[in-house]
């Protein structure tokens, strides 16, 4: 098997609390760029209505922060040289706050869209450099479980960022939802100031490092499944306001269902985390993926339509962290480039998702596109059991 191997970048210099406190702000990180990527999600009527656009194209708040986060995430550590990774987190995360603060301003959708791109360039790096970062923060025992804490900032702003912005959007009104992400990033920026070691490159990271690991056979099925996974989940994730409100539940209730969805993301995640063969835990995860949205396609009553959410949450909780270990497990030798490749890919992702979303949406209605999340889902699915998993374990 081929192998693209990067400059080890050393051992923890940090005592066991000092490490745990490390990775406990990045997974605040991770909440913070999560929490301000899917707030659109649960504002999108208030937000649509109050700037004049469709459903379908207030969505594009979405898409675009996703595909410029796939452009970014493979170029910025190479683009950063040996700029100290600590100092270009927190960079990062004050650039974040500033984005979102402008959006919460915005007097149009052009300008909000225009902030939008800005978070775009603070999610994949912030993805690309958090994602792997767990080796270089605990000691190796401790590194799986320290792993899945940071991608526990993805389901943790399920249960509590999507739909605490929704609330808030319903109270107070959707620009006091950008506000608030606005005032957590400072506070996370001050946070990782304060708790990161530094964090020095081991050397410049080239995008064509990046690009190599695409030789690799098992990164190449773990990239298929990210795309297929994450572009299938967000085509329908993205208009779940929509859907919940087809089942006749009210607007009052939805911040609530997203945060059970969100409750169900966070054990999802950690039980994934648990699993010691990723393929296993794939298979399981994109059989309930279809099962929970092919469900939903189907038009049903509210008590259904909240037990598929369930179940969709926990399935989905586990994909990040699985997808995670499967191209890192891949590529052992290069988790930086690595990180990079996973985090474009699942940006990428997002915005085909989103974007693919708000077409079907505009053009048949939230049951389309439910079955286009459905049908590339158990395309994953697919794969998943017709291919060779890594050889070896991150």
């Amino acid at each position: 098997m081929e192998t693209i191997t990067e400059t080890p970048v050393g051992a923890v210099r940090t005592g066991p609390a000092r490490g745990r406190a490390a990775v406990l702000a990045v997974a605040a990180t991770t909440f913070a760029v999560v929490t301000t990527e899917m707030l659109p999600v649960g504002l999108l009527s208030p937000l649509g209505d109050a700037l004049g656009v469709s459903e379908g194209t207030a969505g594009l708040a979405v898409t675009l922060p996703g595909v410029v986060a796939a452009l970014t995430a493979p170029l910025l550590p190479g683009l950063a040289g040996r700029t100290d990774r600590r100092t270009l987190l927190v960079a990062l995360v004050l650039l974040l706050a500033a984005a979102d603060l402008v959006s919460a301003l915005a007097p149009g959708f052009g300008v909000l869209l225009g902030a939008r791109l800005v978070v775009g360039v603070c999610i994949g790096g912030v993805w690309a450099l958090a994602a792997g970062l767990a080796p270089r923060l605990v000691r190796a025992a401790a590194v799986p479980r320290s792993t899945a804490l940071i991608f526990s900032g993805i389901a943790v702003a399920s249960v509590v960022g999507v739909p605490a912005g929704a609330l808030v959007g319903e109270v107070a009104g959707w620009r006091w939802g950008f506000a608030a992400v606005g005032v957590l990033a400072l506070v996370v920026a001050a946070l990782l100031a304060a708790l990161l070691p530094p964090l020095p490159p081991s050397r410049p990271l080239r995008p064509a490092q990046t690009a190599a690991l695409l030789r690799i056979p098992a990164v190449r099925t773990g990239v298929l499944l990210v795309l297929l996974l994450v572009t299938g989940h967000f085509a329908a994730y993205t208009y779940v306001r929509p859907v919940l409100e087809r089942a006749g539940i009210g607007t009052g209730a939805v911040s609530g269902l997203l945060l059970a969805y969100g409750v169900a993301g966070v054990a999802g995640n950690f039980l994934a985390g648990l699993a010691r063969v990723p393929r296993r835990a794939l298979l399981l995860i994109a059989a309930l993926l279809v099962l929970a949205l092919g469900g939903l396609a189907a038009p049903g009553s509210a008590g259904p339509t909240v037990a598929l959410l369930v179940v969709w949450g926990l399935a989905y909780g586990g994909v990040s962290v699985t997808t995670q270990r499967w191209v890192l497990s891949a590529a052992p030798s290069a988790p930086e480039a690595g990180s990079a490749l996973f985090t474009g890919a699942f940006n990428a992702a997002i915005a085909a998702g989103a974007a693919a979303g708000g077409a079907v949406v505009d053009g048949v209605g939230v049951a389309g596109v439910l079955a286009v999340g459905a049908g590339l889902v158990a395309l994953a699915l697919l794969v998943c059991a017709v291919s060779s998993p890594p050889r070896t374990s991150p």
